[in-house]
């Protein structure tokens, strides 16, 4: 699986209409799927993240399976980076 941390350690974190507010400011991103209406996409309440957890998100916002469902992700999850993307040919 891969996914987008959007937040980590120390970080306070809250999302409103699926745009991701880190530390009171709004993360920017072009790469981002936006939600859709009723598809669930806020966080409203500001959680701050304990030691050793990232809140990850999928780029996909409104139909990810991501720290939404199952919260922060431990760092001993995180295996890997993504270093590049390819896209198919259509």
């Amino acid at each position: 699986m891969i996914r987008r941390i959007v937040a980590g350690p120390g970080d306070a974190i809250e999302i409103r209409g699926g745009q991701v507010i880190r530390n009171g400011a709004p993360e920017s991103g072009v790469r981002i799927e936006p939600c859709r209406a009723g598809a669930g996409c806020d966080f409203p309440a500001v959680d701050t993240l304990p030691a050793g957890v990232y809140f990850m998100i999928g780029d996909n916002r409104g139909s990810s399976d991501d720290s939404w469902f199952w919260g922060p992700v431990p760092d001993a999850w995180i295996v890997g980076k993504v270093v590049g993307i390819i896209k198919p040919r259509r």
